[in-house]
């Protein structure tokens, strides 16, 4: 990472209110709505993510690119956990999942030299750089007025680089990413009784082979 990168290491404490930020940005869509593509790394995450979302947009298309996800059977389960939440809830704006090619090949050549690195570091930092730059340049090609990603909603999960990331990629491709921190507002718990609620398939890792491992030596 570059220098100006490792000032938003963990343990960096951030003053910005990114749930408020959102809030401010929701307060401009005067006119008309505008249409968003949303990364989504899972069903728990995105359920109280597109609770708090679909309001505010006339069109959510979610972008399932998580090549961090092994083995192959996981992906598939949580991208169909995803598509049966969709399919079961009743937003207020057309929501549909996209579909994406698998390929954990692109994970493991990111990750190659950091494999024994702790859970929140470096190889954390560029596996949301892969996901979020692939779906700013998604939000670009498709014509979509806005990109982020339910990321934030994880208590695991910093939303400081989540965010200083997908700004700058968003500065990058001409498309704007929506400042925001799901986990905020008791997001992360209303995540967990909405997974309760349609019987979700909730994970503990988050998906790929290093935190896997960690967890299971916790």
């Amino acid at each position: 990472m570059e220098t100006q990168e490792r000032e938003w290491m963990p343990g960096d404490r951030d003053k910005r209110k990114y749930a408020k930020e959102m809030e401010r940005t929701f307060a401009t869509f005067r006119d008309e709505k505008p249409t968003l593509l949303l990364h989504a790394c899972c069903a728990p995450c995105s359920s109280w993510s597109l609770e708090v979302l679909s309001p505010h947009f006339r069109k959510i298309d979610i972008w399932f690119y998580n090549p961090n996800i092994t083995p192959a059977a996981e992906y598939a389960l949580r991208l169909t956990e995803l598509k049966r939440l969709v399919d079961t809830v009743r937003y207020p704006c057309p929501v549909t999942v996209l579909d994406v090619p698998y390929d954990p090949a692109v994970f493991f050549a990111m990750a190659k030299g950091m494999e024994t690195l702790p859970e929140g570091g470096e190889r954390c930092w560029n596996c949301y750089e892969q996901r979020l730059r692939s779906t700013a340049e998604k939000a670009k090609s498709g014509g979509y007025d806005w990109f982020t990603t339910t990321l934030s909603i994880s208590p695991y999960k910093n939303a400081h680089w989540l965010n200083a990331i997908g700004v700058r990629l968003g500065e990058e491709v001409g498309v704007p990413y929506l400042i925001s921190d799901f986990k905020k507002n008791g997001g992360y718990a209303r995540s967990i009784v909405l997974s309760e609620e349609y019987g979700l398939y909730r994970q503990n890792w988050c998906g790929c082979i290093y935190s896997k491992m960690a967890s299971e030596n916790v």
